[in-house]
Formats: C-alpha cells, structure tokens, sequence
C-alpha cells in the first residue's frame, strides 16, 4: 500500500464511494467530482487492465482504446508489481456477470 496517498481526506473519500449504491449514483458523484477527462482516463486504464488480463496486444489495446503505449505499459507494470486492486475489482465483476 502506497503510504503517500493513505490519509484521512483519501480514506474518507473511500468511504464515501463505497457508500455509493448503484451505478447512477456514481454517475451523479464522479461527475461532481471530477472532470470529464479524468474519469474517461480513469476507465481507459481499467479498460487496459481487462484487455491485458485477456492477453490482447500492446497494438489491439491500442487501436481500442486510444490509450498511448505509455499508458498501457504503466497499468501493466501496475498489474504485475502493484497491489492487485485491478485484479480484484475484475475478478469481483466477472463474478457478478456469472
């Protein structure tokens, strides 16, 4: 865990989306919250991170998304040597899809 971003005002943040009961209400806070660019970044990564766990290419990835080959190298490193929180949230998805 990166202790850097551990602090009260992040930790009450996280709170505050888990208290978030459907995706509607995540719309109507993400949208407060933050930019339109930033959350499309922010769901261009995950949509990297799925596509790597599916072993598609630097170049499908890519052409899909738009995502710079910096990008996807970054949420790869992240996949390999990070906290597993990509892994996780895709597993707990795939689960609910099932």
């Amino acid at each position: 865990m990166n202790k850097k971003i551990r602090t009260p005002a992040v930790e009450t943040l996280f709170e505050a989306i888990i208290q978030l009961k459907t995706v509607d209400e995540c719309f109507d806070f993400f949208e407060d919250l933050a930019t339109i660019n930033e959350i499309l970044s922010l769901s261009q990564r995950f949509e990297v991170a799925r596509m790597l766990r599916q072993h598609k290419t630097y170049l499908e990835i890519a052409e899909k998304t738009g995502a710079s080959t910096a990008t996807i190298s970054r949420v790869n490193r992240s996949l390999n040597y990070g906290n597993d929180g990509y892994d996780l949230a895709i597993q707990r998805i795939q689960e609910k899809q099932e």
